[in-house]
């Protein structure tokens, strides 16, 4: 039986656990807040140090922010600012995420087989179906996007930085910091608007809304969403990681 060691990097925080081949916990979720600035080697160096406190496992997956290909990066949002999400962007850091080989660092560093992923994807492995078209939505810092076509992981796409109103992309537009200025009533009717807006786009048979957020939409917004819309826990993104293993094509998302 293969252990699987999950960890789950957000904006603000990073936790991980560990799961058996059935997606079960072998232990209560670690977290850690997430440190800025974060350069590619602290990352991996927080990454391993949160695994060390977890019990052993067989192989690692890790889900992050942005665009990533056969677990390269090519853009992530939040890890090349100074001081956070919504702070000033640093171009050293830019320079320093854009090609970071996260896969292999993070293979060596741990010294087991590794899949990195975006974050949503992880977290819709833990929740899709396996049948028809399904979207994953994830409600954190930011917003989060994954597609599955009949259990298959399509190509990323990073919805996050579209533009959507006012200057704002989605990123902005429905994450935590718009959350707080408006309160959870006026924030659900946002997200209520945007998967209103996203539905004709998709054509989805489900949509999920997960993310450490998804727990926030009122009961009102959620009655009005439609039976194709599930809202479903955040622990989706740690459970995920042994799903994952399955739904990759050739390690190449």
């Amino acid at each position: 039986m293969a252990f699987t060691l999950t960890i789950d990097c957000g904006g603000g925080g990073i936790k991980g656990s560990v799961l058996d081949a059935a997606g079960t916990m072998r232990a209560q979720p670690l977290r850690v807040p997430t440190p800025y600035p974060l350069p590619p080697d602290l990352f991996v160096k927080t990454l391993l140090e949160l695994g060390e406190r977890l019990p052993s496992a067989d192989r690692v997956t890790v889900g992050m922010p942005g665009m990533l290909r056969h677990g390269v990066v090519v853009a992530t949002p939040h890890y090349v600012t100074r001081s956070g999400p919504r702070t000033k962007v640093d171009p050293e850091l830019v320079n320093a995420w854009h090609g970071f080989d996260a896969r292999t660092a993070l293979a060596e560093a741990f010294g087991l087989p590794t899949l990195v992923l975006n974050d949503a994807e992880v977290h819709g492995a833990g929740v899709v179906a396996g049948t028809g078209c399904e979207l994953i939505l994830t409600l954190g810092t930011g917003l989060g996007c994954a597609l599955f076509d009949g259990g298959q992981l399509a190509p990323h796409l990073e919805m996050s930085q579209a533009p959507v109103r006012w200057g704002m992309t989605y990123d902005t537009y429905i994450g935590e910091h718009e959350r707080r200025r408006l309160g959870d009533a006026l924030w659900s009717r946002r997200v209520r608007n945007v998967v209103e807006g996203l539905r004709p786009v998709f054509l989805w048979d489900r949509i999920y809304l997960g993310g450490g957020n998804s727990r926030l939409i009122t009961s009102t917004q959620r009655a009005r969403m439609g039976d194709d819309v599930v809202v479903v826990p955040n622990t989706a993104g740690i459970v995920g990681g042994v799903r994952a293993w399955n739904l990759r094509a050739d390690d190449s998302r």
